[in-house]
This record gives C-alpha cells, structure tokens and sequence, in this order.
C-alpha cells in the first residue's frame, strides 16, 4: 500500500492485519469481517528485467563494436539507450552483491567471490542484512520475484542440503530461484537448484545450460502473468554465459570457423573502428597499449596461431548463443499485455572478459584455481574437442585483453576500464523517448537498485526485517532516461579488488593495478605503499591511454588521498593481495559444518555435498571404506564420487571389478583397478590414501582393499593442493554432476546397495 502522498512505507514488514470494526458477543453482534488485503504495489509500477551476462567485455558483442553478433542487445538498443559510461567491480560475486543490494561491494561484505572469503568486515562474503536486496524490497512491495541462473552470493560453507537457507537466493527476496549456487558450471553437466531442491539430470542428449535458463526464464515470467495480470513482476536473469567453461554446441562453434583468424591485435584495431562508427567511443578514442607481459599475435609460431583461433570461435560460438537465448525471454516479455511499461536492463557482464585462462589457454579452468599454467603444445591436441564435454577450456589472456578494447587490462584488474567497464543498455518503451540514443555519464553498478527504486515508486527501507538499513550508496540515474545533456549524479567512485586499486573524481581517474591476473601465485612481500599510479583526464582521453602522472602530480597525490578517506568509509581495509592461498578453505578457517570432525558417515542417496561440508581431503593421508553388498560378480556403477570432469576422485564398480580413478584437475587420470572380480556379498572397499607429505600439492600411494586383502596399488606423483572442483561434490550410489572419466555414462547407479562409506582424514 502507498500512503496519501504516493509512498511506500519505510519501515517493512508492514504491521501485521488487525479488524479495525467493532467486535460484539459473536459474529452477529460485530461489524462484518474484513480480510487482510494483499500488498498492491505503486500505482503504473513497471514489470523491472535485469539480464547480467558473465565475464563479458567492452569490445566483445557487435551492439557496442564487437566481432560477436549480439541481435537481442541490437533490438534493446534501438529502442532504448545505450551507456558506455557504465562500470562494475571487476569481478563476479562483489559486482553481483553490489547490483542486488545498491551497496558498494565491500560494504556489502563481498570484496571477492565467496571461495576466498576472509574474517573482516568487507571480506567474509555473509551479505549483511542491513543491506536488503530489492528482491526482498520489491517483493515486499506487491511485486512477483525471480531469479533464474548464477547465484554467487551464498557463503560456499551455507550451500549444503541442511543449509541455513536464508542467504540462498530465496531467502534473500525472490519468490523463485533456478540455477546455480557457484563461480561457474558445466553447461553440458551442470549442478542445478530449484529453489533449494536439487534438479535431477537432464536427460536430454542435446542438453545446454544456456537454453534451460531461458526456457525457466520464460516458463516464469508467463506462469506468473496468467496467474495474476494485475502484479508487476521483477525478473533477474544471469546466465553462466560467458564465463568459463566456453561450453557451446558445436553447430554454433561451426558458425565462426575463421572469423578470427587475424588475431588479436588485429581484432582491437578493428573493434576500435567499429566503436567509433557506431558512435559508442569518441571519434578521438586511442587504442592502449597491449597490457605488460601479453604476447603480440605475431610472435605466435603457426600452431598457436590455430589453437587460439579455435579457443576464440568456441568462446564467441558461446557468446552469440545467450544472446539469442535472452532473445527468447525478451519475446516472452514483449507478449505480455503491458509489455511497454516493463523496464528492461542488459548488462554484457559483470566484469571485463577473463584472463583466467592464462598465457597459453586452458583445458581447465581449476588449474589456474589451483596455480598450474598450461602449456599450448598439450592442449592443441584436443583442439577439436574444445566447447564439448570433456574440457573445461578457457581462451588465452590476450584474447580476454582483446574483448575489452579500447581499454587496458582484464576481469580482476579494478584500477582500469578492461576491468570494470561493461556495457549496459536500458528499455523501457513508455517513458523512454529518445530510441537509439547514447547515454555518457559515469554510473556504477551500484546505481542500478535506485533508478529502480524511483522508477518503481519505492521508498527504500529505513528498516527491513527489523534491521536497520545502510543507506544506499548508489545515486539514480532516471533523470538520464529524458536527458541526454543531464548533469552526472556521481562525482566521486572508489575501485579496489585484489588490492588493484582506482578512484574516479570529477574527470579524472587515478589507477593502480598491482598483480596480473594471468598469475594467480603472489608475494607475500609485496608492498602497496610502493605500488605505482597512473593518472588519467578520462572526460578527454576516453580509453585511458594518455597517462598524466608525471605532468600533474599534485592531482594525482588528491585522488590518492581521497581513495583512503573512501577505503575507509566503505570497510575496503585491510589490504589483502594474497591469490590462491585464499582458496583453501581450511588454511584461511573459514565456518564449515565439518568443524573439527576428522571422521564422517554417509549413505546412499547423498547427493551433491558441497565441498565446504565435507571433510578437507587435500595435502593430508585419508581413507574410505565402503559397505556394499554386490548382487552378483557383475556390479556396475559408482559408489562415491567427489568432483568430476575438472578434478576429484571416484570408487566405482566395473564388470564386478573396484577401481578407484584420482582426476588431478582434468589434465591426469591415474587408476587403479583390481584384476579379479568380487563375488556377489557383503563387501568392504577401502581406499587407503598415503600421502607423500612435504608441503602442499605432494604425491601419494594408493591402496585398494577388498575385505581387508590387497587388490591393486598405484602412485601420484601429485595431488591437488587447493580445491578438488568447481562446484561439484559428493554424491553416494551414482554420479549426479560431470563424470570423473570418460569410462562410464552418466549417472552410472550402483546395481548393488551402498549401506554406508565412511571417510578418515588424517592432520594436515
């Protein structure tokens, strides 16, 4: 309900219903009954759309000068507006934790993804709940929530099946989830939630994770219309798309053979061009520099030049097909009856494209999580594999560099535009008259849940849930909608990430990018006071390639001492640079539900244990022991499994024979299989895991027993130091994620009974 004047209440809940008529003796002698009424949102109040695409840069889709057709975004754009001024955090969890919440991401705990959450204020990844989400707003104010794809702001150690559940996306304000509780997933494989009820395999032979999300997306959205036409509805959409795995069908991947066969310095000079024509930079727009320690195309001997032209066409194959499948859902809006009062916002990524891949491109995304590189000459053997099933492949960093033109840097780099500086384009055909226009004032991520807000109607809360609320750091941006000249609400913007460091004021931007992002390993000796600035008059020199430093140093010494006035206000401190090592989730303590337990049960049907519930297995001896009973000397099928296709281990069944298969991050496969099959009973498997010691990432023996007698033995020369998968868990009597091998079809049930495995882990 709105007051008399037109606004939302600023305290919610509202009270609870109370009759106001008079009550007698019985029903007979008291004024009629009234119910309570459902909550009406604002009177004209828009249907509201966000579509957030994954690691996706400036310079990558056609509709902002890219080589990659984007015709959602082009139809969006032409009857809407285009900003390019628009800027993110330059990661994933903090820039999502910020759009949700109209928070700076530090003040909303998220200064990096949830795997590397630290105890501090502005690190620990437990979104505070004096920053409430709009979902929680919204839906609170009359309108239908949801959420469908990525959700990466669940603490990894909340995301098992017992919970807590109120930091899953339900419990944060949205009526409906569907998705995924992680960084990234398997788009062939993926580990799906509906609401908090684990999604069963898709059986469909051509499955894509891409095209699920939209069918949910659109299944939603006129679910929730027929149901009742009169509410508004507020639609989050975030596909996993184009983060890695750069998982595509290969009929799209066939579209692009060749398309960048004139690599990637090629490709930023082209872009720039496209830009300019279509008018989304400066005529005057400089390409930068390539970014230090990337290589020129043209040193590339002829097989490199192959590989990553192939590594590219997969990534944009990838691309182009979640733009089309968020077509769909722009269709199914656009046949809705009010249609032309849905606000529809579209956000090419939430940060610039990813140089996770590394120097040399990448099979698997968890080796550059563990700190291994890759080397070309290994993965240009399974070239024509890339894009499918049996890889986690990710492009080279210079293909990530190229995305971003005209911008220095990458994903993870806060201090410069290739980090923070996406696409964003605004819809809403009702009020928004200027159709095609361009947009240039800076705005942040954090701007987004205030124009909504205005747009919608809403008050935001003084007091949500009974907690009162920060206020919110971002500044709306509504007024742009019928202005193009309209004076910028944001004056001042810190960006800190990985200690990556920048801060825009009135025109100008002082950088300070500290670590590439292609080098996951850091000094621990490393020194922030002696990290260099860079100086830039953005407002004249659009790609931040003129850096002024030196000419005007008395600037550049303000903006430096106006970021540590900002870090202080927003709990940026203290200044963590560490990489890798913050993945480990037992070296850092962060909560687990394992506590201090060295020993756990389980059972059969246990299905997708996140890791951070289960016992820490790595750099440490360990042992499982498995009840089952064989039904026959044939049995077949898994019996535990932990991780999948990008590292992880598994004890399976095969033709009444164990094996045990140790995956070291996609890239080694050692298995250790008994000769002789087992007779049909009550069997005992163990697993005896030595491990070599030393530090961490050692090798180790591994022993299979049947009943207590030795049936095989086998070596690692090396183990998996920090994480055994992305997103990928425990599962007892079958394989419900991606398989461990290529030996077996998913989901491979156990023919026989699991009535129990326990695992041992020894100290670290």
């Amino acid at each position: 309900m709105t007051d008399s004047k037109g606004k939302t209440p600023d305290v919610l809940p509202r009270p609870d219903f109370h009759f106001e008529g008079e009550v007698g003796r019985t029903y007979q002698e008291s004024d009629p009954p009234t119910f309570p009424q459902p909550v009406q949102p604002p009177k004209g109040a828009p249907n509201v759309v966000v579509i957030l695409l994954d690691d996706a840069g400036f310079g990558q889709f056609e509709t902002f000068g890219g080589g990659i057709p984007s015709p959602t975004m082009d139809r969006l754009a032409a009857e809407g507006l285009r900003y390019n001024h628009f800027h993110t955090t330059a990661l994933c969890s903090p820039t999502r934790a910020a759009l949700i919440t109209g928070r700076n991401h530090h003040s909303a705990s998220f200064a990096g993804i949830t795997e590397i959450a630290t105890g501090y204020d502005g690190y620990c990844c437990v979104l505070p709940r004096s920053c409430g989400t709009i979902g929680e707003v919204l839906r609170q104010n009359g309108y239908m929530t949801a959420w469908i794809g990525k959700n990466h702001n669940t603490p990894p150690w909340e995301t098992s099946p017992v919970g807590p559940f109120d930091r899953w996306a339900n419990g944060l304000g949205f009526d409906y989830f569907y998705g995924f509780n992680a960084g990234d997933a398997n788009h062939w494989n993926p580990i799906l939630y509906e609401n908090r009820d684990l999604v069963p395999p898709s059986e469909d032979p051509d499955y894509h994770l891409t095209e699920d999300l939209a069918d949910k997306a659109v299944n939603w959205v006129r679910k929730a219309k027929s149901i009742s036409p009169d509410k508004p509805f507020f639609l989050y959409v975030a596909p996993g798309a184009t983060h890695a795995p750069h998982h595509a069908p290969q009929h799209w991947i066939d579209k692009f053979k060749g398309k960048f066969d004139m690599g990637w310095d090629a490709y930023r000079e082209m872009t720039l061009e496209r830009q300019k024509k279509c008018g989304v930079v400066p005529k005057d727009t400089e390409l930068t520099v390539r970014s230090k320690g990337l290589p020129s195309w043209d040193e590339l001997n002829d097989d490199q030049r192959r590989l990553y032209s192939r590594m590219m066409e997969g990534f944009a194959a990838y691309g182009a097909q979640v733009d089309e499948a968020m077509g769909r859902v722009i269709d199914a809006v656009k046949a809705l009856p009010d249609a032309d009062n849905t606000i529809i916002i579209y956000i090419a990524g939430d940060n610039g494209s990813s140089a996770e891949g590394g120097l040399e491109g990448s099979l698997c995304e968890n080796m550059f999580f563990n700190g291994f590189p890759e080397k070309w000459e290994d993965n240009i053997k399974a070239m024509d594999e890339l894009g499918g099933p049996k890889h986690f492949n990710h492009f080279p960093s210079s293909w990530a560099h190229a995305m971003n033109t005209p911008f220095q840097w990458t994903k993870q780099v806060a201090s410069h535009f290739g980090g923070t500086r996406n696409p964003m384009i605004v819809s809403w055909p009702d009020h928004i008259k200027d159709k095609g226009g361009l947009r240039e004032q800076f705005l942040h991520v954090i701007d987004i849940v205030p124009t909504l807000y205005e747009a919608c109607g809403i008050t935001p809360p003084r007091t949500l849930n009974g907690v009162q609320q920060k206020p919110i750091e971002g500044k709306s941006f509504a007024h742009t909608f019928e202005d193009a000249k309209a004076p910028p609400k944001r004056k001042t913007q810190y960006f800190e990430l990985a200690v990556n460091r920048g801060l825009y004021h009135d025109g100008w931007m002082a950088s300070a990018p500290s670590f590439v992002p292609w080098v996951p390993i850091r000094d621990p000796d490393w020194d922030p006071d002696n990290q260099i600035w860079e100086l830039y008059k953005i407002d004249e020199d659009f790609s931040q390639a003129k850096d002024l430093a030196d000419k005007h140093p008395e600037k550049l010494r303000e903006l430096q001492d106006m970021w540590w006035v900002e870090a202080s206000k927003y709990n940026v401190l203290p200044l963590d640079w560490r990489g890798t090592q913050r993945m480990n989730a037992e070296e850092m303590g962060r909560p687990s539900l394992v506590g201090k337990r060295t020993k756990a049960t389980y059972y059969e049907g246990m299905k997708q244990l996140s890791s951070e519930a289960c016992l820490p297995m790595l750099n440490k001896s360990w042992k499982i022991d498995a009840d089952v009973i064989l039904l026959d000397g044939k049995a077949e099928g898994m019996i535990i499994t932990h991780g999948g296709l990008e590292g992880g281990y598994g004890l399976y069944m095969r033709e009444g024979k164990p094996v045990f298969v140790y995956n070291f991050l996609s890239v080694e496969r050692t298995t250790i299989a008994a000769e002789e099959a087992l007779p049909a009973g009550q069997t005992r498997l163990t697993v005896d895991f030595a491990y070599d010691g030393g530090g961490m990432g050692k090798g180790a023996t591994i022993t299979l027993f049947a009943n207590g007698k030795q049936v095989a033995q086998g070596r690692l020369e090396r183990s998996v130091p920090i994480q055994f998968s992305l997103g990928e868990g425990i599962d007892i009597g079958m394989d419900t994620g991606s398989a461990i091998d290529f030996t077996y079809t998913l989901p491979f049930k156990f023919t026989g009974k699991v009535e129990k495995v326990e695992v041992d882990i020894a100290p670290a």
